[in-house]
């Protein structure tokens, strides 16, 4: 896929600031310091697509919006920063500093790359911009907009996992959509962003247990405390494809769980039916030995578990991974892998209420204790079907797809609500091309 790269300029908050701020990283950042970087896309069919109309009118709001939306988010336009004195990172930011825009072109073919079909994942990829980091300093966040003449155009953003979770990022995107459609700043996000980090109550020494576990403990000191991504290698043959389940596939599913098993117990949100579900789709697809251990994380919202609760409008990260990897392929891959899925992860959910920071501690690191027993690639979700991504309308109707395009070292797929349908979900999977036809198969037939 052709791209042109039209401009690359930086855009800085309406309104700057006065002295420079500065944030420490707290407990719920740390935990995703060596996070490979979010990447998330949202594309747009436009009705008049000329050049003229897109660089006169279309661009100009795009930009001056985001300008105005920077003002209620200040961090996004920092960096995250390790000096070399400091135990941890900061999230600092410069009265001048600015967030990097790229201005492209492509000539794709829109309704592809937009569309639910497979693609290959490095076909999408030049959609998002590179994330700046070095050993000492990693950029917040970079946007790109991709312009595809008479079609459409997309909104690629690459995120820095530690200084944001995705809650904070679809609240960014729906409220630059929104000052961008409206002028105005949305009622229901309750900007500006809550900056202050006491709000989390987490005792500091938590903290310093992270600098005890690997790779901290490296004797390469120099490597150990750097700020650099660990990317994995884009393979050529990784393809994507958006699949979705009704909001009837997904009460068929739970009357499934509840005739199949005793309990009465069972957390049987959308989430764990349709998490469950692609679970054993995805273990019966690459056909793994019986006895293989199979490991796979979510990721656990705190923000309503804390006591007390933390702001809805808190800026930062306030999530886990919960990580699995005690049970072996066979427990999913019989006739009732799917109920006993959904079982575990209800009982895991289920588990998260009321817990304490030391609790929550013991949480994390028991998962990583978990990961290190699988030799299987992990099975990881982002994104949520609660989000309300569709709803990030610049003013030219809501995305005809958006799409989680992070690169990762597991498999990863991406969740989220049904444009068309409340209730529904959609799910972006990216495996490899051998095993994805398996997995669309089995999930497909398996409704």
């Amino acid at each position: 896929m052709a791209s042109n790269v039209i401009k690359i300029s930086r855009v800085g908050p309406a309104t700057n600031l006065v002295e420079p701020l500065i944030l420490p990283l707290n407990f719920f950042d740390l935990v995703w310091l060596t996070d490979i970087p979010t990447n998330r896309v949202n594309f747009y069919k436009l009705t008049e697509s000329s050049s003229d109309s897109f660089y006169s009118v279309i661009l100009p709001k795009l930009e001056q919006s985001l300008s105005l939306v920077l003002t209620h988010f200040p961090p996004l336009s920092g960096q995250v920063k390790w000096d070399p004195q400091d135990p941890k990172p900061h999230i600092i930011v410069f009265p001048q500093d600015a967030v990097s825009l790229t201005v492209a072109e492509s000539d794709a073919d829109f309704s592809h790359v937009s569309g639910k079909g497979i693609r290959h994942q490095t076909e999408l990829h030049a959609l998002v911009p590179e994330l700046p980091a070095s050993s000492d300093s990693a950029s917040i966040l970079t946007l790109q907009i991709t312009f595809f003449p008479k079609q459409g155009f997309c909104v690629g953003a690459t995120i820095n996992h530690s200084a944001m979770d995705g809650i904070t990022v679809v609240k960014f995107l729906k409220s630059w959509a929104h000052i961008c459609k409206y002028g105005t700043t949305p009622q229901d996000i309750h900007l500006p962003m809550l900056l202050d980090r006491t709000v989390i109550n987490i005792p500091e020494e938590l903290e310093s247990k992270f600098f005890k576990l690997p790779p901290y403990l490296s004797h390469d000191k120099a490597n150990a405390r750097t700020l650099e991504f660990p990317y994995p290698k884009l393979s050529e043959d990784l393809v994507r494809i958006t699949l979705e389940l009704t909001q009837e596939n997904v009460k068929k599913l739970r009357e499934r769980v509840i005739s199949e098993s005793t309990r009465s117990d069972l957390h049987l949100s959308t989430f764990v039916v349709t998490y469950a579900y692609v679970l054993t789709c995805v273990v019966k697809a690459r056909g793994d030995d019986g006895d293989r251990l199979v490991p796979f994380t979510f990721v656990a919202d705190f923000r309503d578990r804390l006591d007390p609760p933390v702001p809805m409008n808190y800026y930062g990260n306030c999530v886990i991974p919960i990580n699995f990897s005690g049970d072996k392929a066979k427990t999913f891959s019989g006739e009732d892998g799917f109920v006993n899925a959904v079982k575990i992860l209800s009982d895991s959910v289920n588990g998260l209420n009321s817990r304490g920071a030391e609790s929550i501690w013991e949480l994390y690191e028991q998962g990583l204790k978990f990961m290190e027993l699988g030799t299987q690639k992990k099975l990881s979700v982002a994104g949520s079907n609660k989000f309300g991504i569709y709803g990030s309308d610049f003013g030219w109707g809501k995305p005809v797809s958006t799409e989680n395009i992070s690169i990762s070292h597991n498999v990863l797929f991406s969740m989220s609500e049904r444009r068309d349908e409340a209730g529904g979900v959609e799910i972006g999977m990216c495996l490899k091309k051998c095993v994805m036809d398996d997995f669309v198969s089995g999930f497909q037939n398996g409704l």
